[in-house]
């Protein structure tokens, strides 16, 4: 085998949603591109906020040599301090811009953390289903990724979650709004998240840090907020993202914001600068930093996210389908018929593309996104219909 173990291992077990992207391009070739109904892609396709091409154009007619060259790992501290500015006010807590590494997106962000955390075989638990980078990231740095299930309505179990935190565990880690799901943790449940925590901290004798993936903090629906974690539990970190709520995930830029009375806070945030470099990101890239630090407070119109959440919620109604209306993101994980796996066939034979459920952690449900203008979704409602009814016969006949 010409290539590590791990990464062939890593190929098979992450080959869903690139799988379901190249069935996409073979159907849209034979069938026409509007033929196709691709909810397989988390690739937000609104348009960045106008300000963020103003200031695109601004930053380019007003070029200057310096832009473009190195600067401190942690990236410039002048946008470090309005990063900080922002974070204060979301998680309700004061922060310095000493307190931010400017970073590649969320997923540098994690890589970051978890390098910096994370001996061999220490554990990182998350909610299932989960974003299934989780599991290659914490092995990538030599940890042990611990699924814990959530309960039907994928909200955190704490009971499920207190037998699974050992003394190797070393990091909590959540994402709300999340994905697959769109469920927002509650701030009753991240209180009581965090009196766990410390009571486990305190039983095993160091900390076991909160980590929150927010790529998905500002994309809420229905007036629906994400509770701060700086706010109850001082051993948090949050990994941030500009990927969705300015539309831009191509430029890859994000930071790391560390909680002002973090235990070892100092030591922390030296290890989490070395590593953004060590890592090869070096610093997060300087024409996006500027970007960010101008656009710090836009985003994208959520309310067309909204409205589609709403078009996808009615055909799964239609199709009988059960489901938990998402809070936030853009997916939704709805429970099927027929093994998940059997489902999504149906739907591809329908010319639609689907994820299943088991590339989450989360068999007999498929993952949808809307990341698709609202015409896609109401082409595709035949189809869909089409595809539930062959399941549910399939299902009588079993």
């Amino acid at each position: 085998m010409f290539i590590s173990e791990q990464v062939q291992n890593y190929i098979e077990r992450s080959s869903w949603i690139r799988k379901m992207f190249e069935e996409g391009l073979k159907l849209k070739t034979l069938h026409g591109e509007d033929k196709v109904f691709d909810l397989s892609l988390g690739n937000p396709d609104l348009s960045p906020p106008p300000e963020v091409l103003e200031t695109l154009k601004e930053i380019v007619n007003q070029y200057n040599p310096s832009y473009h060259r190195y600067m401190p790992n942690a990236g410039f501290p002048e946008i470090r301090e309005i990063m900080a500015k922002k974070v204060s006010l979301e998680q309700e807590i004061q922060l310095s811009f000493q307190e931010i590494v400017m970073t590649c997106g969320a997923a540098g962000a994690l890589n970051v953390i978890f390098k910096t955390l994370l001996n061999p075989e220490e554990e990182v638990l998350f909610p299932s289903p989960f974003f299934v980078e989780y599991i290659f990231y914490t092995e990538n740095h030599r940890g042990i990724p611990k699924p814990v299930p959530t309960k039907e309505d994928f909200t955190l179990d704490l009971e499920k979650i207190e037998t699974l935190i050992t003394s190797k565990t070393k990091i909590f880690l959540i994402n709300s709004p999340n994905n697959p799901t769109g469920q927002i943790y509650t701030e009753d449940e991240i209180k009581e998240l965090s009196e766990l925590l410390f009571q486990k901290s305190k039983e095993i004798g160091r900390p076991i840090f909160l980590v929150s993936d927010e790529p998905y903090r500002n994309l809420t629906f229905d007036e629906e907020k994400v509770p701060s974690i700086f706010k109850y539990y001082p051993n948090s970190i949050v990994a941030y993202s500009f990927s969705k709520e300015l539309s831009l995930a191509g430029e890859r830029i994000g930071f790391i914001a560390v909680h002002p009375e973090l235990e070892f806070k100092k030591e922390i945030l030296e290890g989490l600068i070395l590593c953004n470099r060590i890592l090869g990101f070096v610093n997060a890239p300087a024409l996006a930093q500027r970007i960010v630090g101008k656009c710090a407070f836009s985003k994208v119109e959520v309310s067309r996210y909204q409205k589609r959440r709403d078009l996808i919620c009615e055909i799964l109604e239609k199709a009988g389908l059960t489901f938990v209306k998402p809070k936030g993101g853009f997916f939704i994980f709805p429970k099927v018929p027929l093994d998940d796996l059997e489902f999504c066939n149906l739907l591809k034979e329908e010319l639609i593309l689907a994820v299943p459920g088991r590339g989450f952690g989360e068999p007999g449900h498929i993952r949808l996104s809307f990341c698709v203008p609202e015409e896609v979704i109401q082409k595709m409602e035949p189809n869909f219909l089409r595809a539930c009814k062959k399941a549910l016969e399939i299902k009588r006949n079993v």
